[in-house]
């Protein structure tokens, strides 16, 4: 079926048809979700332009930004890495009791790896559990990246792990999950301020996207518990990528109808 419909884009590319891809997303889980915004397209308001040679102008540009998504950061957060008694590197919040997020609450999207899963033995790996998913009936990968387009007066003390895979057959939560380099810099993040971006790619890369929001419908639901948990069995999960193409129902993405 897959193999048809990419022949299907190809053709459809080779005569200047440009086939609308559709995406969708949803929060997996609906505790607390009100802190977790809609991903937003990103756009920047300008000023009109003295000519229309200006780089607000510029097609490339306009075309690059608007196929990318931000996930806003869902607290605020001012955290910082101090050493315990043995040594060992521990979070602790800056703002204490002043801070809006209670520990519990905290612990429960927060985590430290343990360091035997660093990449480097002097740069800590820190996880924010977000409960977004992205799903398509098309064949497309969903990237996630750093949020390089937009400005940030308090540069992060290290790099976020990127990553990528086929939404249309992996559909699973996103991780944010940050690399600390100079552990002497405190981290702080801003609640609303973009914590990762999105980026879908298919076979056609002129082809334009439409990202809806996803109905839990059944299907996607068990379809998703089939994939949970999946690397405590193994270490390389996309090994299970021909499986889960095989075992998808044939409809995943069912765009969710508002209430009038």
């Amino acid at each position: 079926m897959f193999v048809k419909l990419y022949r299907r884009m190809q053709d459809e590319a080779a005569h200047g048809e440009r086939r609308v891809m559709k995406a969708g997303w949803f929060l997996k889980d609906e505790k607390s979700s009100l802190i977790w915004d809609a991903p937003k397209p990103v756009s920047f308001s300008h000023d009109k332009p003295a000519t229309s040679k200006s780089a607000v102008s510029c097609p490339a540009a306009i075309e690059f930004d608007r196929r990318h998504y931000a996930i806003p950061c869902p607290i605020d957060l001012h955290l910082r890495l101090v050493k315990n008694a043995q040594g060992q590197l521990q979070l602790t919040n800056i703002e204490g009791p002043q801070a809006s997020t209670r520990p519990a609450g905290l612990q429960q999207i927060l985590m430290m790896s343990p360091q035997n899963e660093w990449r480097h033995p002097g740069r800590p790996m820190l996880q924010l559990v977000t409960p977004y998913v992205f799903v398509s009936d098309d064949p497309l990968y969903v990237n996630q990246f750093p949020p390089f387009l937009h400005y940030e007066a308090c540069q992060r003390p290290g790099v976020m792990m990127c990553g990528r895979f086929p939404a249309d057959i992996w559909p699973r939560a996103h991780m944010w999950a940050f690399e600390w380099h100079d552990t002497t810099k405190d981290l702080i993040l801003k609640r609303g301020e973009p914590l990762f971006y999105v980026r879908f790619e298919g076979g056609d890369p002129a082809a334009p996207l439409r990202l809806v929001e996803a109905e839990k419908t059944e299907e996607l639901v068990s379809f998703m518990r089939s994939l949970t948990d999946v690397t405590n069995f193994v270490n390389q999960s996309f090994q299970l990528f021909k499986t889960a193409r095989e075992r998808r129902p044939k409809t995943l993405l069912v765009e969710k109808k508002r209430a009038r």
